[in-house]
């Protein structure tokens, strides 16, 4: 599979903006790709004035999500501000070129910048099939709770997907601990990771360095950025991956258990 990651800076509050760069950039790859990747709230940067920047869906970005799908044959996908049933979602829309969809709402809502008061917590994660692929997309503080991104379909005990990938507006105060549990979720995982994340700065004075990875299944670091603007695109051998697992099973260890919701 070839993945592209588009770490951006962003304008704020400019959806008209925000998609009409990253649609430059999307027209202007070097090569065919697979899977886009672009950055959690993509066309607004990471904002609790959800009121003022949300769309309903099927309105001017899902329509370009779907263009953008359609005109390079490839899945595109990233999360933006949505307005439903009187809710507002930070919502991830995983958008196939055939125009098939499906949509993840961020599960854990970032409380020190206030999210949890404004948007709806997601209560269901999805696994995508892609091109031969089972592939997890997150969003940003997902990143921080391991049981959240766990690969294991129980009660089998069998691999739940091959590429975990988060979606970020993560600021540089704590890009640590962005890059550290990166390769924490590819290690225990034994998955692909990447983790796309925007750089510059927003409008509440917060610093994005980027440092978008690509991370394999042992925990080794195949790309990283940071600080500047890139577009990036790897192929990634799924025969590896497998061969991997193969030889070092170890979700036939792992603990069962249940997530109960609250």
């Amino acid at each position: 599979m070839n993945i592209t990651l588009l770490q951006t800076d962003l304008y704020w509050h400019d959806p008209v903006a925000n998609r009409a760069m990253l649609e430059e950039r999307i027209f202007t790859l070097p090569e065919p790709t697979d899977l886009i990747v672009l950055p959690e709230m993509f066309t607004t940067g990471f904002t609790m004035d959800a009121r003022a920047v949300a769309e309903p869906m099927n309105l001017t970005t899902f329509r370009w999500l779907r263009q953008m799908a359609a005109q390079t044959g490839a899945v595109v996908t990233g999360s933006y501000v949505v307005r439903e049933n009187n809710g507002f979602y930070n919502r991830l829309i995983w958008m196939q070129p055939d125009g098939v969809y499906d949509v993840y709402d961020k599960r854990h809502l970032f409380r020190m910048a206030g999210e949890d008061g404004v948007y709806t917590a997601g209560t269901q994660r999805i696994v995508k099939e892609w091109k031969g692929w089972r592939i997890c997309p997150l969003v940003c503080y997902d990143l921080r709770f391991p049981v959240w991104s766990r690969n294991v379909n129980e009660p089998a005990q069998e691999y739940a997907y091959d590429l975990l990938l988060y979606v970020a507006n993560w600021p540089a105060a704590r890009r640590n601990a962005w890059n550290v549990l990166l390769q924490a979720r590819a290690i225990e995982n034994l998955s692909y990771v990447a983790g796309v994340n925007r750089v510059g700065h927003d409008s509440n004075q917060h610093n994005y360095t980027g440092d978008s990875a690509l991370i394999d299944f042992k925990g080794d670091v195949l790309f990283r950025h940071s600080d500047t603007e890139v577009t990036h695109q790897q192929t990634l051998s799924l025969t590896d991956l497998r061969t991997f697992r193969a030889h070092f099973p170890a979700h036939l260890d792992a603990d069962q258990f249940t997530i109960h919701q609250s």
